[in-house]
This record gives structure tokens, sequence and C-alpha cells, in this order.
């Protein structure tokens, strides 16, 4: 396969994995508000693995986040903060253990602002940075970490477009 058409192949399909595990988690109504642990978010660890993952998954949240009926703002700099997330995980892909950092700190650092200035929910700033730290831990370092471990032992069957260490 040319490896154009493999790195738009593989971001549209993260893409669509991110919407379709978002559209599940807010069926559970945990895909957005102060309490958010989007499943979708276990993606972020894919950068590891290409670097299509970077477009598909800022993409999947920006279609995410409109299909889940956010406000503008959040559509935007909700969808930057995973962008950032995704290229900090891709700079930091030969550090497996590290490389899950970037995506939690993005979000945690803007996440919070949004449920404040945006939606204007009640509770602090200092309350929302929990939060939002919490549920991207277990979105990221938990269940992120969990799939990168099942796609490295089964890297055999994937081609990716760089060689995962």
């Amino acid at each position: 396969m040319n490896s154009k058409t493999l790195y738009l192949t593989q971001g549209a399909i993260i893409a669509a994995l991110y919407v379709i595990l978002t559209l599940i988690t807010n069926a559970a109504g945990l895909a957005n508000g102060v309490i958010q642990v989007r499943i979708s978010e276990a993606l972020c660890v894919l950068p590891i693995f290409t670097p299509a993952a970077v477009p598909g998954l800022f993409v999947g949240c920006i279609t995410s986040n409109i299909m889940t009926g956010c406000a503008p703002w959040d559509i935007v700099f909700g969808s930057i903060a995973t962008l950032l997330g995704a290229y900090g995980t891709y700079f930091m892909r030969k550090h497996k253990l590290a490389a899950v950092i970037p995506p939690i700190l993005a979000n945690t650092l803007i996440i919070p602002w949004i449920l404040h200035l945006v939606y204007q929910f009640e509770g602090s700033i200092l309350y929302f940075t929990a939060t939002v730290f919490a549920g991207e831990f277990i979105s990221i370092a938990v269940l992120g970490t969990l799939l990168r471990i099942a796609l490295k032992k089964n890297s055999s069957a994937i081609t990716w477009q760089h060689k995962t260490d």
C-alpha cells in the first residue's frame, strides 16, 4: 500500500474509532461535563505507533465534540488540547511511560477553563482541574497503556508507518 494512502487510511480509522468511542461514552453520560472519562482518549497513545494518529485524533475530537453538542469554544479549544497532546505523545514515543503525559497535561490545563468560562459550571478551577486530571488519567494512563501493551504484543499483524520499540 502506498505510504500516503496508508497514512490517510490510518488517520481516518483512528478518527472514526475516536467518534464511535466518544458516542458510546456520551451515552453513558461521561463524554462531557465536569466529570468525564472519555474512553476514546485511550487512543491518544496511538501516536506512539503512527504519526497518522495525530490528525486522526484531532479530526475525531472535533467531530465528536460537534456530534455531542459541545459549545463552539469547546469544539475549538477542546480539540486543540487533543491535538497538542497527540503531538506531544508522538514526540515522546520512544519513552513509552512518559508518552501518556502530554495528552493528560494538555487536557488538564485547557479543559478546566472551558468548563469554567464557556459552560460556567459551579465549582472552582482547582476542582475542575482535579476532575479532568482524574478522567484523563483513567482514560490515557490506565486504558491507553493497556491499549499500547495489547497493540505492541500484536504489532506483527498491524502495518505501522514507523517501527515501534
